[in-house]
């Protein structure tokens, strides 16, 4: 008898609940997201334009900069507290980009330095970034699997 007294409760506090929470404009913020990330992108696309015409890298090696230059960016606009701002506009067009994993990571360190540098930055730093680096090893693996198969390596 509780449990259904308890289950009519939280029905009626969700439906409370509902009726005050305040719409979101899911598409202003797609929107939104899309030209941030797109924008984002432009600025790695020149800075990839930038290193392999003015410096000695080929279009494929000039990518290893951009990635180097867009993560330090990123990782000191986190320090000024400018990127959380800017990603409270734009939502999940920051998010997506190399950017948004540099802020992420930046963001843990700040929050827990006080904690000390070994188990307090490193070891929530490298919470999120050790998932991050665990998936992107083993997708790498299966795509080099697959790309073998496909080219009759095996």
């Amino acid at each position: 008898m509780a449990a259904k007294n308890a289950t009519a409760e939280q029905k009626n506090y969700q439906k409370l609940a509902k009726q005050y929470e305040k719409k979101r404009p899911v598409l202003k913020n797609c929107i939104r997201a899309f030209f941030v990330g797109g924008f984002i992108c432009i600025i790695g696309q020149a800075l990839n334009i930038f290193f392999y015409t003015f410096f000695d890298f080929t279009e494929k090696s000039a990518g290893n900069p951009t990635v180097a230059v867009l993560i330090f960016i990123a990782t000191l606009l986190t320090g000024l507290g400018v990127y959380d701002r800017f990603a409270q506009f734009a939502g999940a067009g920051t998010a997506v980009p190399v950017t948004g994993f540099a802020n992420s990571i930046a963001s843990a360190a700040i929050e827990h330095r006080t904690e000390g540098y070994v188990l307090g930055v490193g070891g929530n730093m490298f919470k999120l970034a050790g998932s991050v680096i665990v998936f992107g090893t083993v997708a790498a693996f299966f795509v080099a699997i697959i790309k073998t198969l496909i080219q009759g390596g095996l």
